[in-house]
């Protein structure tokens, strides 16, 4: 595999791991909040991490890190992921998976495989407003709710989370969320930070006041739910 991006010690993507971040490059969707547009609409082929300089840097820190985060773009989108992900277990490592859930079959069969330890499943919107928001299509959003029902089945350690935006979330819509995601354990609201490297520009965050609010009306639903990027 190939990688557009190689974060090489985080402390914040993999919680309670001294971890490395790996970027893949290509995503199915177009969320005009998504904060790695240069993974999504304008990706550099020439500028890339070959699995192999990967597996070298997370040999010689083994023991010193323990944790391994698959982000992107969307990694589903990788059929030769499983065998990368089977490498990196064999070093020793724990691996956490960031999805769109777009690819449930490609992600019932890692869960299945024991070598993930971890999912983060971004749900975009409520289902209503899914399509919008998101920009991908009404198959996808099927696929979308199959990885929800998988995971809610906790074969793994896993997180639903959203990144609220002005623009697009209302009190409303997260409530509404919490009510499909109903039967999970943790679900992070994420502020919306402009990273600079968007999908389109002119969105802003919530005022805390709100994202208080949003909480309060998840909390009937879901057992933990936390405000992350305050």
């Amino acid at each position: 595999m190939q990688f557009s991006g190689f974060q090489k010690l985080t402390l914040l993507d993999f919680p309670g791991h001294v971890a490395c971040t790996l970027f893949t490059a290509g995503c199915n969707f177009r969320c005009p909040f998504c904060h790695n547009a240069s993974l999504v609409t304008h990706i550099d082929n020439s500028n890339f991490y070959s699995e192999e300089e990967i597996l070298s840097y997370l040999k010689k820190r083994a023991g010193i890190m323990d944790g391994v985060c698959i982000t992107g773009g969307e990694p589903l989108m990788y059929k030769e992921l499983p065998d990368f992900i089977a490498k990196i277990k064999a070093l020793g490592y724990k691996v956490k998976l960031d999805t769109n859930g777009s690819y449930p079959d490609r992600l019932e069969s890692l869960i299945n495989s024991g070598n993930i330890d971890y999912v983060a499943m971004d749900i975009k919107n409520c289902k209503d407003k899914y399509l919008q928001t998101a920009d991908c299509s009404e198959e996808d959003f099927f696929k979308v709710e199959k990885s929800v029902e998988l995971l809610k089945q906790k074969k793994i350690d896993f997180e639903f989370r959203t990144t609220v935006v002005k623009e697009y979330h209302t009190v409303e819509d997260i409530k509404k969320i919490s009510e499909w995601i109903k039967g999970a354990d943790k679900y992070f609201l994420q502020n919306f930070i402009d990273s600079g490297d968007l999908i389109k520009n002119n969105l802003s965050a919530v005022s805390r006041e709100t994202l208080d609010l949003m909480r309060c009306e998840t909390q009937d639903m879901i057992p933990n739910v936390e405000i992350r990027g305050i």
